[in-house]
């Protein structure tokens, strides 16, 4: 059975402008091909068994022709494979598209075209700078600023681009800025005409410089614009509706930690707030190895007195198993319940279960001292959590009389930094870094080679404990959530960003 390729838009730089089927078409694809300036945080959306391959450009790395482009997709569609091929903005303007699909239409590999946000309206969009605007200006073109360099002259008609429409927008036009300036002044632009450069537009790294025609060349030079940049020139220019940079997080690329199929939920709180944010997995969940001690403890639920959940894994890995023992919430009819935080006390609830007990400070010494209180005799209490806690908590419970069975209801397992996001951590593309427990911690510091590359990076801990863990690890704390839970992390993010900004 052949495969199907999807040639995808990607947007102009901001993860949130991928279009929902484009974001469809990652999740289940078998082997994605993307670009150099694609936002990698974009492969957050990709399965874990989905092949990448880097078709960008960089100094110390080998670039795949279009030859070989073309080459990989027809080969792994005929392998059957769903393959992506992730553009930047969209893939049929400037970006090739056409291109790719001619020689899969040759070939008679079936593909799917799924448009993107382009960069000449998303970029200007986030800068403040309308394309139209009903007093100023009715009509638009798009232009390539970098032609084909094989051709002995430009196809662009400048006497008609200077006197037609009112609103010019270049792409890759950074080092032709000269020329369009020269050609657009020759051929009658005012020098006047307000105009505009925007380099990284919709990133963190967004910086834009508001201008004239004539003075746009020399200011470029001097503030050191480098591609990629987008060029406008026209009177919606002077309109600086700007708004991005009044986000709280719209200067930050953080990197979020938690198991891929827990950081969704962060990760798009953070978006909402401007930030660009990359999800590298320091732990996967998994069930144990062994169920034996858990199936024994399932059978003999109506010997317990209290079951202590400290994590809302424990709970998922817990009824799962419970299900799959042929039991169901009646087997806990008399037992009480405790948990740690009350993100996992709603996990019960969801289950039609009354939690007992939530201590108000969301820490295992809190819960302990709480049920010293409470247990005014012998009780015999089931902890179910992964043999990766600390034994606080057991330890505490059995010094004073309790009887306490502690069985394995989950694993948490080392994970490996994808090749791209390794890179880009060693590089100093991300300036925060999220930790949701010590696990976390501390094996992403294993899966950094280079230690050093986290010294300047902001490091934001869910609680004392975590934060704790990170400076035993040799990180210093900037943001320490006062409430232990994932919105209690993100109201801290906000905090330090709006502080920040003040």
């Amino acid at each position: 059975m052949r495969g199907e390729v999807y040639l995808v838009g990607a947007g102009p730089g901001d993860p949130g402008l991928l279009t929902v089927k484009g974001k469809r078409s990652l999740e289940s694809a078998d082997i994605v091909v993307y670009d150099r300036l694609i936002e990698n945080s974009l492969l957050n959306h990709i399965s874990e068994g989905c092949e990448t391959v880097y078709a960008g450009k960089r100094p110390e790395e080998h670039k795949l022709t279009q030859d070989e482009i073309n080459q990989i997709l027809v080969e792994k569609a005929e392998e059957g494979k769903k393959v992506v091929r992730l553009k930047g903005g969209d893939p049929f303007l400037f970006g090739r598209g056409g291109e790719e699909a001619e020689y899969l239409k040759e070939k008679e590999v079936s593909f799917e075209v799924v448009p993107g946000i382009t960069s000449a309206l998303g970029v200007p969009a986030y800068a403040g700078i309308p394309a139209t605007s009903r007093d100023v200006s009715s009509s638009v073109a798009i232009i390539t600023g970098h032609e084909d360099p094989d051709k002995e002259e430009s196809s662009h008609d400048w006497s008609s681009l200077a006197k037609g429409p009112e609103t010019l927008i270049f792409l890759m036009g950074v080092n032709n800025l000269p020329r369009i300036q020269q050609k657009l002044l020759e051929n009658g632009k005012s020098e006047d005409t307000p105009a505009a450069m925007i380099e990284r537009g919709t990133m963190p790294e967004q910086r834009a410089l508001y201008s004239t025609l004539g003075e746009l060349a020399k200011e470029a030079e001097k503030e050191k614009i480098s591609p990629p940049a987008v060029i406008i020139v026209g009177e919606v220019v002077d309109k600086k509706l700007c708004w991005r940079s009044e986000l709280p997080l719209a200067d930050l690329r953080i990197l979020n930690t938690r198991p891929k199929e827990q950081a969704r939920g962060l990760t798009e709180m953070l978006e909402g707030e401007g930030a660009v944010v990359r999800e590298v997995p320091a732990i996967k969940i998994a069930p144990p190895e062994d169920h034996s001690r858990l199936d024994e403890a399932i059978e003999s639920l109506t010997s317990y007195d209290w079951i202590v959940f400290t994590s809302s894994n424990g709970v998922r890995y817990f009824f799962e198993r419970l299900r799959k023992s042929n039991h169901d919430i009646r087997s806990l009819n008399g037992i009480k319940l405790a948990t740690i935080g009350s993100k996992t006390a709603e996990e019960l609830e969801r289950r039609g279960l009354c939690v007992d007990h939530v201590p108000e400070e969301y820490k295992a010494e809190k819960l302990l001292k709480d049920l010293k209180e409470e247990l005014d005799e012998k009780k015999r209490l089931l902890l179910p959590r992964t043999p990766r806690a600390r034994d606080l908590l057991k330890d505490g419970l059995e010094e004073e009389g309790h009887e306490v069975d502690e069985v394995e209801t989950y694993r948490t397992l080392s994970t490996e930094l994808p090749e791209d996001a390794e890179r880009d951590i060693e590089d100093g593309i991300y300036n925060m870094i999220t930790f949701t427990s010590s696990s976390t911690v501390e094996n992403f510091i294993e899966m950094i080679e280079d230690k050093r590359c986290l010294e300047d990076m902001i490091v934001a801990a869910i609680g004392p404990i975590t934060a704790e863990t990170a400076r035993r690890n040799g990180l210093e704390v900037d943001i320490v959530a006062s409430e232990y839970d994932i919105e209690g992390l993100y109201e801290a993010i906000i905090e330090y960003g709006d502080d920040k900004r003040c």
